[in-house]
């Protein structure tokens, strides 16, 4: 089946994953199809995750796992954009992290320190926020510590909720938020609507014209525009098509109920 016409003018791809690909641990309506589809006719594809909670490597096996050819060179995540603004920055900076193990793991490699549980955790000069499943109060309480004291917030993302197999999940932004609020300090971001990790995903495709296709109004539609890129959104994850319609600077290129849809001619 031919790709829809939106696509002729487009050479690459990018990819949101939760509520575009996926949303939980199943696959969108036709989205393998859909995504074998875009690489049949030739376009470069990358996806762009704010989901810090695995690394770029379970990325991976997760989207083979639902029947979606992917290598680990086109998967750029909020996760691994961290660790590397972290490296850029130097090593060895006391940093208290709230995160699952795969952004301890990115914290690590990038050569700081890591004080959860020790005595120097409200000592920290850095804090990663990023969410996971097992927030509790007693992080929270560690890291409005260490930010009045002084340490500067790095945040994976700041997106409000996630669509998981249940229903909508707070997300990242759920806790930054609660900290920015008790400490009166404000994140700095790394993922999505940041331009870096745009950047990033335009630099593993090559050259050409990129279309964007995500969920999110303000991480993929705005982050999108930031970079001089189209952006479609999807209603398969947090936004409605009212919201989608009413969308205006920027606006969506196009607006479909899932990516295959979106992708394959009717």
């Amino acid at each position: 089946m031919p790709l829809s016409p939106l696509f002729a003018r487009y050479d690459n791809v990018l990819l949101d994953l939760d509520g575009c690909v996926w949303v939980g641990g199943t696959a969108t309506r036709g989205a393998p199809e859909a995504i074998a589809e875009i690489r049949a006719a030739g376009k470069g594809v990358a996806f762009i995750t704010n989901d810090s909670r695995r690394s770029p490597e379970e990325f991976v096996r997760k989207l083979w796992s639902l029947g979606i050819r992917a290598s680990l060179e086109e998967v750029v995540s909020a996760g691994a954009a961290v660790q590397y603004m972290l490296a850029e920055r130097g090593s060895g900076a006391r940093t208290f992290v709230i995160g699952s193990r795969a952004m301890f793991r990115h914290v690590s490699e990038s050569g700081q320190r890591i004080v959860n549980r020790t005595i120097r955790a409200e000592d920290a000069e850095l804090v990663v926020v990023a969410g996971h499943e097992d927030f509790d109060f007693r992080e929270l309480r560690t890291a409005t510590r260490a930010l009045l004291g002084g340490a500067e917030m790095i945040a994976a993302d700041r997106d409000r909720t996630f669509p998981g197999d249940d229903g909508v999940c707070p997300g990242t932004g759920a806790i930054v938020a609660a900290l920015e609020f008790a400490t009166g300090r404000t994140a700095r971001l790394v993922g999505k609507p940041e331009p870096g990790v745009f950047h990033t995903a335009l630099e593993r495709v090559g050259p050409g014209a990129a279309l964007v296709i995500g969920d999110r109004l303000d991480a993929d539609l705005a982050g999108a525009a930031g970079v001089g890129l189209d952006a479609a959104i999807v209603l398969t994850g947090v936004t409605s098509e009212g919201e989608a319609r009413a969308a205006r600077e920027p606006s969506p290129v196009a607006i479909a109920t899932d990516l295959h849809s979106l992708v394959m001619a009717s």
